[in-house]
């Protein structure tokens, strides 16, 4: 499948559906990007159950390019996510910190990670991709090769974009457009 396209099909529309009925909420919600909304994807309500969380976890792994070393998620959101891949594929997940730590190793990542390691990125739910596009950069700054970021909604307000203009393949289980929930 090439980058910035969306996969579907019977057992995604399913699990779209699935992850909409967990996790959709209605309000006036300020977004990690300072963008209003009025509704937010509640990442946690569906990579905290185990059922939408395996079936996630298979999709995300079913769309991994081949070569792939490792899957690496950023913290918080994204450390159910692959963990479930890992799962699902063997392969084994790096913790992306949002900065090194201060204490202990002072690591920025946790796991084992290699320069020129060929990594996969996951996300949940990205707007303009800032948080995403933050790990990828600090990922290829330590010399491992971003294969792919992968996530499971883009809410279709410029993270494609931001994606392609910092060249970095992108692609997107679901969008906001496919699940129902564009304006």
């Amino acid at each position: 499948m090439h980058a910035d396209t969306v996969a579907t099909g019977p057992d995604l529309t399913s699990l779209g559906a699935r992850i909409v009925e967990a996790a959709y909420l209605e309000g006036d919600f300020v977004l990690r990007s300072g963008r209003r909304s009025r509704y937010y994807l509640d990442k946690f309500r569906f990579t905290t159950r185990p059922e939408l969380l395996w079936d996630i976890g298979r999709a995300l792994a079913e769309r991994l390019p081949p070569g792939t070393q490792r899957v690496a998620g950023p913290e918080l959101g994204a450390v159910p996510l692959a963990a479930a891949v890992s799962l699902v594929s063997g392969l084994p997940s790096v913790l992306v910190r949002s900065q090194a730590k201060a204490y202990g190793t002072g690591r920025r990542f946790e796991g084992e990670l290699a320069p020129g390691d060929r990594v996969t990125l996951l996300e949940d739910v990205v707007t303009t991709g800032g948080q995403a596009i933050a790990s990828a950069q600090a990922l290829r700054e330590f010399g491992a090769h971003v294969e792919l970021t992968l996530v499971v909604v883009d809410r279709q307000e410029g993270a494609a974009q931001a994606f392609h203009a910092a060249g970095h393949p992108f692609q997107a289980l679901f969008t906001s457009a496919s699940l129902g929930l564009a304006a």
